[in-house]
């Protein structure tokens, strides 16, 4: 599919690994093989947990590939089935997506994060949003940002592209962990393997309640639960799976999940 992404599942966790040396960035071609990835991914019924990371040590992603841009690469151009990256953009994307970030995070490579569910971190990472420097918005951090981090932080690295060590970064709340760069892989492995013994049915339920609920009122978003009119809720409420759950409470034993 492309020659810079890597991909390996295993029990139900998919790792994609951006391998573009030497920053990792994502010119038009990668972003559009990235999102037939994880248009993949959400759609294989085998598959429960993305892990998405960077190859090597010193970068995750450096964001949109300036020289290819300069190559022709047009800023507004085709980036494929979920927009830039894959991920920002895909619609019904209902499982769950955890991040290792294992260097510099910035510009299209912190919105990828932004991306994604959880965000774990290598002590050495760095964040930041320069596009202001190269004359263009960080568009989808703009809207994102600012509802995941105080504004007036989210609005100071926009304004002035300034970097984030690591720490920072995990006292505003938009990194979940901290890690020696060496546990960093491991780690997101046991999440994954963690989310991925977990309820599916269950998961897609709260990413969709979550996204849809971003532009809605209280009030309206509890009663589209309650009438059970969002499609993972309804397809929940009349699940083996909820059945079980209760059952294995009831049982004092642990659940198995089928999914449906």
């Amino acid at each position: 599919m492309s020659d810079h992404i890597r991909t390996r599942d295993e029990g139900g966790v998919l790792e994609v690994i951006i391998d573009r040396p030497k920053a990792n960035a994502i010119d038009l071609a990668t972003s559009r093989a990235l999102g037939l990835i994880f248009r993949d991914f959400r759609d294989d019924p085998e598959l429960r947990v993305a892990i998405v990371t960077g190859a090597g040590e010193k970068f995750f992603c450096a964001g949109w590939d300036l020289k290819a841009a300069a190559s022709g690469d047009a800023v507004d151009g085709d980036y494929g089935v979920g927009g830039f990256g894959g991920l920002q953009e895909l619609r019904d994307l209902n499982r769950p997506v955890i991040c290792a970030v294992n260097g510099i995070c910035c510009g299209g490579g912190l919105e990828i994060a932004l991306s994604a569910d959880l965000i774990i971190a290598a002590e050495h990472a760095t964040f930041a949003l320069p596009e202001i420097r190269s004359g263009t918005v960080a568009d989808a951090a703009s809207i994102k940002l600012p509802k995941r981090i105080p504004y007036h932080i989210a609005m100071d690295m926009l304004l002035t592209g300034r970097w984030l060590d690591v720490h920072e970064a995990h006292r505003w709340g938009f990194v979940n962990e901290v890690l020696p760069a060496d546990r960093l892989m491991e780690r997101a492995w046991e999440l994954a393997r963690l989310l991925a013994s977990g309820p599916p049915l269950v998961y897609a339920a709260i990413k969709e309640i979550v996204r849809e609920a971003e532009g809605s009122t209280f009030q309206t978003a509890m009663n589209k639960i309650t009438k059970r009119q969002f499609a993972t809720v309804d397809k929940l409420y009349s699940s083996e799976d909820q059945l079980e759950g209760a059952r294995a409470f009831a049982e004092k034993r642990n659940p198995i999940w089928k999914g449906q």
